[in-house]
């Protein structure tokens, strides 16, 4: 029997992509491996939204290489976003790969195969892409050139597929967009996403809905409702600022000011009760100055996230930003300010997790660390907890008895 491996890195999108391709291969008579030295067939599913993520994906091509010259039959595949429309270059800069194909396509081995949609063993919680590709042209965003423009499913396949997930056992589906509130504005009738969860509410099985990721200028009243009135849709939810700077947000092409950006999370936590809104920064931008920082960091304090999601802006070849700004701040203000927003973010994640001391939350158990169990509640808080008993995929009471800003421990109830 022959035997894959397939290495991924990136967003949620990728993981999704990468069950997909594993439940084909899994059809057609492969066996997944534990590691790339046992493998027939490795898929290296990559991302280039930040050099850091780009050095990986080079780095693991490398390591693969040597296997491939002791294992000359070894068959390499990538994908992802690293794989443009032209794979000339690539295919030059790495003549060992064998097959080149782009994000949320489907590998040579398998192009026909529209009935290939579910990993074959669904976990508690599971992906479910709903939308391709991004309208949006963020300057320092790739995804668009390389996922091309959005395309949405059709309303009705989606449910389909989580009813199907639900019957296998699936407790929570993750909805995946690169702009996932716009979808469905290309679709016959324009169902907004909206339309979409209460559809997905009333899937029997189903306890939890989430979905990502936001842009905060697409983020509509109906949704904001939606999620306040359905009771499987979590309370979670990611809105990407980017940065708190209006002049830096608009070089960056956001399409919000500073100021909407706050009216919306207001109104947010007006309708929605007891929310967690978390974001992404990105520091050293193209012209941010230490007072851009700081606008930064002073709406960082204002609003006080559950969680953010902080990088340092790096080069992206083919966006607006390689194309017409100078990548003017040093790597090493760069570092300070990521710093100097992690230092902040920890007091603030601290804080707001220490109000869950005593009381008792509930998870929804996904698997097992170092003998303990671990799972999220419906505002995606971490949380582990000792038990002898098999709690995979249950909804459980955790008593909190110890915080932290990055994770909550207790006793089950």
């Amino acid at each position: 029997m022959p035997t894959y491996n397939i290495w991924t890195i990136g967003c949620q999108m990728n993981k999704a992509e990468s069950e997909r391709i594993a439940a084909g291969l899994e059809e057609r008579g492969y066996k997944a491996s534990k590691s790339v030295n046992d493998a027939d067939l490795i898929v290296l599913n990559s991302c280039v939204v930040r050099q850091s993520a780009e050095d990986k994906v080079v780095n693991k091509l490398h390591d693969i290489r040597h296997l491939k010259k002791e294992k000359p039959e070894l068959l390499l595949a990538l994908t992802g976003c690293m794989v443009d429309s032209d794979i000339k270059p690539l295919k030059k800069k790495f003549p060992f790969i064998d097959y080149l194909f782009k994000a949320g396509e489907y590998p040579p081995w398998l192009e026909k195969t529209e009935e290939i949609t579910l990993p074959l063993k669904p976990t508690p919680s599971v992906y479910i892409s709903i939308s391709q590709g991004c309208d949006n042209f963020c300057a320092y965003c790739i995804v668009p050139y390389r996922r091309g423009r959005e395309r949405s499913r059709p309303m009705e396949e989606i449910i389909c597929e989580a009813e199907e997930l639900a019957r296998r056992g699936a407790k929570e589906i993750v909805l995946l967009g690169q702009n996932v509130d716009s979808y469905g504005h290309d679709l016959p009738g324009k169902p907004d996403l909206a339309d979409l969860l209460k559809e997905l509410n009333g899937v029997e099985g189903l306890k939890r809905l989430r979905f990502l990721t936001n842009h905060p200028k697409d983020m509509s009243d109906k949704l904001i409702s939606a999620i306040a009135v359905l009771d499987k849709v979590c309370e979670h939810i990611n809105l990407p600022i980017q940065a708190g700077s209006d002049e830096i947000l608009k070089a960056m092409n956001r399409g919000y000011t500073a100021a909407q950006y706050l009216k919306l999370v207001e109104k947010i936590r007006k309708k929605i009760l007891h929310n967690a809104i978390t974001t992404d920064i990105i520091v050293g931008f193209p012209g941010e100055t230490e007072k851009h920082f700081k606008e930064t960091l002073d709406l960082l304090s204002k609003v006080k996230f559950d969680t953010v999601h902080v990088a340092a802006y790096s080069v992206r070849e083919g966006t607006k930003a390689a194309r017409e700004l100078e990548d003017d701040v040093p790597l090493k203000e760069k570092k300070a300010r990521l710093n100097r927003v992690e230092a902040l973010q920890e007091k603030v994640q601290s804080a707001i997790n220490s109000r869950l001391m005593d009381k008792a939350v509930e998870i929804l158990v996904e698997g097992k660390n170092k003998g303990k169990w671990y799972g999220r509640t419906r505002t995606d808080k971490l949380v582990f907890f000792q038990s002898d008993k098999n709690h995979l995929g249950q909804a459980v009471h955790v008593k909190i008895d110890k915080t932290s800003a990055w994770s909550l421990q207790g006793i089950i109830k």
